[in-house]
């Protein structure tokens, strides 16, 4: 029986390579001179440091800006509430993966008020589709695609 899994996973190679961009750019641009500021990537969390409120936001677009160019979806960056401490601002970006069961019966559900013939089944952070024909898995992808659920979603394991 033809089946896929839809997941939603960022590039961790990327990721890394995205934020020692954006560490490069930051201390080489005039505005950041003598402030300090940096990128840290630790798991799944990128920490950025600076000096002021304004420049916490120019360093986040200057992360989504590397991102973007390496291909990395940054609709499954959640960004935290600044910390901001006399000469100091620190913010969190957290990085998203993984669908949450949330999602993933939504998604069940969506599949399910389309009447298609296909069976949906929630595997832990994936979800996994199964029919009978594989014109109906492709509009199921399609379906998933156009469905506005706040994650990257990629189609895995595609088999006939």
């Amino acid at each position: 029986m033809p089946s896929f899994d839809t997941v939603s996973e960022v590039n961790h190679h990327e990721l890394s390579n995205a934020v020692d961009q954006a560490n490069r750019e930051v201390t080489t641009r005039f505005d950041f001179k003598g402030t300090d500021s940096s990128f840290e990537l630790k798991d799944s969390q990128i920490t950025m440091h600076t000096e002021s409120e304004f420049q916490l936001q120019q360093m986040y677009d200057i992360l989504c800006n590397k991102l973007v160019k390496r291909s990395v979806d940054i609709s499954c960056l959640e960004l935290a509430d600044p910390v901001i401490q006399m000469k100091t601002a620190t913010q969190v970006v957290t990085v998203r993966e993984g669908i949450d069961s949330d999602t993933a019966r939504k998604m069940v559900k969506l599949i399910k008020d389309q009447k298609m013939k296909v069976q949906a089944a929630i595997q832990g952070d994936q979800l996994r589709v199964t029919g009978k024909k594989r014109d109906d898995l492709q509009a199921v992808m399609a379906l998933l695609r156009e469905g506005n659920f706040g994650l990257p979603l990629q189609f895995k394991n595609f088999r006939d």
